[in-house]
C-alpha cells in the first residue's frame, strides 16, 4: 500500500569510496529520530549502482541495479521494511536522462557499445552521433590532446592510456595501441576539440544521454523501479531532469502507468516565474523550486534595490545590461561548449528542410537567447516559439532566411524540434545558473535555481495569489528551501537577504573592507564580499574548515562566472590573487568587522530564516527537510552542502526541542500530521493584517483549523515598533502551537509575536 506523502527529508547516500559512507544501514539508524521530528517519508538520492566513489550517486553506470555501496537490494528492503514499521515511507531520486561513462568499464551497457559498436544490443540505449565522422566511429573527447593518442598499450582485451580503460572489438587487439585504436568502433579526440560523439548531459562528457523514447530503453531502465513498487518498497520518485529527455510528456506518461496511479512523482522541472507547469502532466508538481523564490522573495526589502543597484554599478555592474548579459551568454554557451550539439542540431535541420543557410548556427543561438523557459513544446506554452521567432527576425533581420530554413525544419517536428529543446535546456542552464548567477553581486541571494534576480524579491500580493493557485492545481507538489543543486543553504539566504534592509550599512562596511584588503576585481569582490558574509560564524572563529571551504567555494565561484578564469582556461595569476585576498580576509582587520556586522544583523537573519522556514512548511505542498537543515546550516553550493551532518546533535535538539529553528520545523511538522486535510486539501485563505507595520505581517489560513503568521523587515520594524498592527483571527479561540500561548479575535502583533517572529496558530475544538 502506497502512503501518503505529508512531508519527506532529504538524504544524501555514498558508499565508503566516496571519503566517507552513508548506507541504507545508516538511514535505518535514523528512522527513529525522522519519525519524532514528524515527517512521513524519507527522501533518497539516486540509490541504483553509479560510478564507484560517487558522491552524489548522478552518475548511473547500472540502473538495472541497487548500489552494492550503499547495501545493495537487500539492505533496500530492509530499510524499507523498518519504516513502514514505524509508518515511515521511502521515495527515490531516478535519473532517466543519462548515464555515468567516465569509467567505461564500470558501465556495462556503455562498454559493450563501445566494444561492439553499431551491432550492440545497447547501440540504440544512447543518444549517439554515428554519423558525427565519415568512418562512423563514436568520438569520445577524453585526451588531454589528439597526440595522446599515440600513447596508448594493449592489455590483453583491453585498451589503456593511463587510468583510463577501454574495450578492444573481437579480433581486432593484434598490433600497437594506436594501431588498434584505429580498428575500434570509437575514436579517443582530444576534448579541446570541441567535438561529442553522443548527447551530454548540459556539457558534461562523462555523462551520456540515454533514448527513454525507445520503449525498449525504457522497459530496461526502469526494470528496477517497477520492481520496488511491485514489492512495495517505495510510495514515490523524483524525476531528475526530465527537460533533457526526447519527448517529457511521453516519458512521465509511461511512467505513471508504470509506478500506478497512487504513487507520488514530482519532477525537477525549474520553471520561469511567468511559466506554469504543463497542467496535463500526470505529476503531483515540481521539487519547488519555484516555491523557493516565493518564499525567500517575500522577505527581501524592495526598498534596499536602489542602493543595491548603485553598488553594483560601481564594480562596474550595469544592472540595466543584465538581460543582454544573459543573451549574450547563452549565444556563447550555444556556440562554445555546447558546440557540438548545436552542429548536430544544424545537420538534422539540413536534412528535414532539404535545404542549408550559412548563418543558421547563428540564427539557432539567437533564437535561443530570446526563449526564457528551458523548453518551449509542452502543450501549454505553444505560443513561445513563434514568439521567439519574431522577435529574433526584428533583432537581426539578416537572419531572416536562415530562421525560414529553421522553420521549415520544425514543422516537420521529429528530430530537428526535439534537438532544439533539449539544447534550449542546456543553453538555459549553462548561462544563467552555471555563470549569470556567479556573475550578478547585487543580491546574491536572488541568484538561485529557478530564480530571477532581475526582480528584487516577491511582493504578498504575488505571493497569495501564486499559493492560492498552487493549493488548486499542484496541492501534492514539493516545496523546498534547500536542495542538493542549491547555490547556498536557506540560512545562509536568509542572512544574506537582510542586506536588502540595510543596502547603506552594507555599502560603508564594503568601502572600509575594500580599503583594507582590496579584491583583485570590483565585480568578483562584491559577489564574494556577500557570500563571505553569508557563512561567517557568529563566533568569529576562523577555522581551517572554514578556511577551506571558503576557498573551495572562491574557486568554483569564479571559474563558473568566466570572467577572468574558467574550469577549460583557468587563469592561474588571477585564481593566485584571489586566494592571497581571502587569506588576506580571514586573517586581517576585516575579519572582525565581519564578526561585528554578522553580530549586529543575526537575530534579523535568524528572525527571516524561521520565517520562511514556517512558510515552506505550511503554504500549499508537500515540504521537504534537506539533511540537516532542520537545525542553523551555513552551507554553500556542491560539495559544500554534501557535508556530514551530525545527527548526534540533531537528537539531542529534538529530545529538548530549545532550538528556535528545529521547534519550528517539528511542531509544524507534527501539526501537518494531526490536520493532513488542512494542508493536503485544505483552501488557502490569506490573512491581512492592519495599522501601522501591518506590511511587515505575511499570514493566511490553511483550511479551518490553522493559521499562520510571520514577521519581516524586521530592521525597520525594530526601529518604528509594531504600534497599532493587529492581525483579525477568525472567530474561535486559537492556540499557537509553538508557544501555547492563547488568542481569539482581532489580537495586537505585539502580543503574537512576544516570545517568536512567527506563529502556528491551531483551532481549539474544546
Amino acid at each position: 500500500m502506497v502512503l501518503p506523502v505529508l512531508a519527506s527529508y532529504r538524504l544524501q547516500l555514498r558508499g565508503e569510496s566516496s571519503g566517507y559512507a552513508f548506507t541504507f544501514a545508516d538511514a535505518e539508524n535514523l528512522l527513529e529520530y525522522l519519525d519524532e521530528l514528524g515527517v512521513t517519508h524519507l527522501y533518497l538520492s539516486p540509490i541504483t549502482t553509479a560510478v564507484r566513489g560517487s558522491s552524489h550517486g548522478y552518475d548511473v553506470t547500472d540502473p538495472t541495479a541497487v548500489s552494492p555501496e550503499l547495501g545493495g537490494p537487500d539492505g533496500l528492503a530492509r530499510l524499507s521494511a523498518a519504516a513502514r514499521a514505524r509508518g515511515l515511507g521511502l521515495i527515490v531520486d531516478i535519473v532517466p536522462n543519462h548515464l555515468g561513462v567516465d569509467r567505461p568499464e564500470q558501465n556495462p551497457w556503455w562498454w559493450d557499445v563501445l566494444r561492439h559498436g553499431r551491432s550492440s544490443a545497447y547501440a540504440a540505449f544512447f543518444d549517439i552521433d554515428w554519423d558525427l565522422r565519415d568512418d562512423g566511429r563514436i568520438v569520445l573527447p577524453v585526451l588531454g590532446s589528439d597526440e595522446d593518442a599515440a600513447a596508448l598499450h594493449v592489455d590483453g582485451d583491453v585498451l589503456r592510456l593511463g587510468d583510463l580503460a577501454f574495450p578492444i572489438a573481437p579480433g581486432t587487439a593484434t598490433g600497437t595501441g594506436p594501431e588498434v585504436h584505429d580498428r575500434q568502433h570509437y575514436r579517443l579526440v582530444g576534448w579541446r576539440n570541441g567535438v561529442c560523439g553522443y548527447r551530454r548531459f548540459f556539457s558534461i562528457t562523462s555523462l551520456a544521454g540515454l533514448r527513454q523514447e525507445d520503449p525498449a530503453v525504457f522497459d530496461a531502465s526502469h526494470a528496477e523501479v517497477a520492481r520496488w513498487f511491485a514489492d512495495g518498497l517505495v510510495d514515490g520518485v523524483r524525476v531528475d531532469h526530465p527537460d533533457g529527455l526526447s519527448d517529457p510528456c511521453g516519458y512521465l506518461a509511461r511512467l505513471r502507468d508504470l509506478v500506478g496511479p497512487d504513487a507520488w512523482i514530482v519532477i525537477e522541472k525549474i520553471l520561469a516565474p511567468d511559466e506554469a507547469l504543463e497542467p496535463t502532466l500526470p505529476v503531483a508538481g515540481t521539487t519547488g523550486y519555484d516555491v523557493l523564490r516565493e518564499v525567500g522573495g517575500v522577505f527581501v526589502d524592495p526598498a534596499g534595490a536602489p542602493a543595491l543597484t548603485a553598488l553594483a554599478a560601481s564594480a562596474p555592474v550595469d544592472y540595466a545590461a543584465m538581460p543582454a548579459l544573459l543573451a549574450e551568454l547563452k549565444i556563447r554557451s550555444a556556440t562554445q561548449s555546447l558546440g557540438s550539439e548545436l552542429r548536430r542540431l544544424r545537420r538534422s535541420v539540413v536534412a528535414a528542410a532539404g535545404a542549408d543557410d550559412p548563418l543558421l548556427p547563428e540564427a539557432v543561438a539567437a533564437l535561443l537567447s530570446r526563449i526564457g523557459v528551458y523548453r518551449s513544446d509542452y502543450p501549454g506554452l505553444a505560443a513561445i516559439m513563434p514568439t521567439a521567432l519574431a522577435e529574433t527576425q526584428a533583432a537581426a533581420t539578416h537572419l531572416g532566411p536562415a530562421l525560414q530554413v529553421l522553420a521549415a525544419a520544425l514543422v516537420h517536428g521529429g528530430e530537428p524540434a526535439t534537438r532544439l529543446q533539449q539544447l534550449c535546456g542546456a543553453v538555459t542552464a549553462k548561462a544563467t545558473e552555471d555563470c549569470l548567477f556567479y556573475r550578478d553581486p547585487r543580491l546574491v541571494s536572488l541568484n538561485e535555481v529557478g530564480g530571477e534576480p532581475h526582480r528584487f524579491g516577491v511582493g504578498v500580493a504575488e505571493f497569495h495569489q501564486r499559493a492560492a493557485t498552487r493549493a488548486g492545481l499542484w496541492p501534492q507538489a514539493m516545496t523546498t528551501l534547500t536542495t542538493h543543486d542549491t547555490k547556498r543553504g536557506e540560512d545562509v539566504r536568509a542572512r544574506i537577504g537582510v542586506l536588502s534592509q540595510v543596502p547603506s550599512l552594507w555599502t560603508e562596511f564594503v568601502a572600509r573592507w575594500e580599503a583594507k584588503a582590496p579584491s583583485p576585481d570590483a565585480a568578483t569582490g562584491q559577489f564574494l564580499w556577500q557570500n563571505i558574509f553569508g557563512v561567517w560564524p557568529l563566533s568569529g572563529e576562523v577555522t581551517d574548515e572554514l578556511r577551506q571551504r571558503l576557498h573551495a567555494y572562491a574557486e568554483k565561484a569564479i571559474r563558473e562566472a568566466s570572467w577572468h578564469t574558467s574550469w577549460n582556461d583557468p587563469d592561474a595569476d588571477f585564481e593566485d590573487a584571489v586566494h592571497r585576498w581571502l587569506d588576506t580576509v580571514l586573517d586581517g582587520p576585516v575579519a572582525g568587522q565581519l564578526s561585528e556586522l554578522v553580530a549586529q544583523l543575526n537575530a534579523h537573519a535568524a528572525s527571516d530564516a524561521l520565517g520562511q522556514k514556517l512558510l515552506a512548511l505550511t503554504v500549499p505542498g508537500v515540504p521537504d527537510i534537506y539533511q540537516g537543515t532542520e537545525l542553523w546550516d551555513d552551507s554553500l553550493v556542491d560539495p559544500d552542502n554534501r557535508r556530514p551532518v551530525d545527527y548526534a546533535a540533531r537528537r539531542a535538539a529534538v529530545a529538548e526541542l530549545r532550538h528556535p529553528k528545529l521547534r519550528v520545523v517539528t511542531t509544524a511538522l507534527r501539526l501537518r500530521r494531526s490536520h493532513p486535510g488542512c494542508f493536503l486539501r485544505g483552501a488557502y485563505i490569506p490573512v491581512l493584517a492592519g495599522g501601522e507595520a501591518a506590511e511587515h505581517v505575511v499570514a493566511f489560513r490553511r483550511g479551518d483549523d490553522i493559521l499562520v503568521a510571520v514577521t519581516r523587515w524586521t530592521v525597520r520594524l525594530a526601529e518604528r515598533g509594531w504600534g497599532d498592527t493587529v492581525l483579525p483571527l477568525p472567530d474561535g479561540s486559537w492556540t499557537d502551537a509553538l508557544t501555547g500561548a492563547v488568542a481569539d479575535g482581532p489580537t495586537s502583533a505585539g502580543q503574537l509575536f512576544a516570545d517568536l517572529p512567527v506563529v502556528l496558530l491551531e483551532r481549539r475544538r474544546d
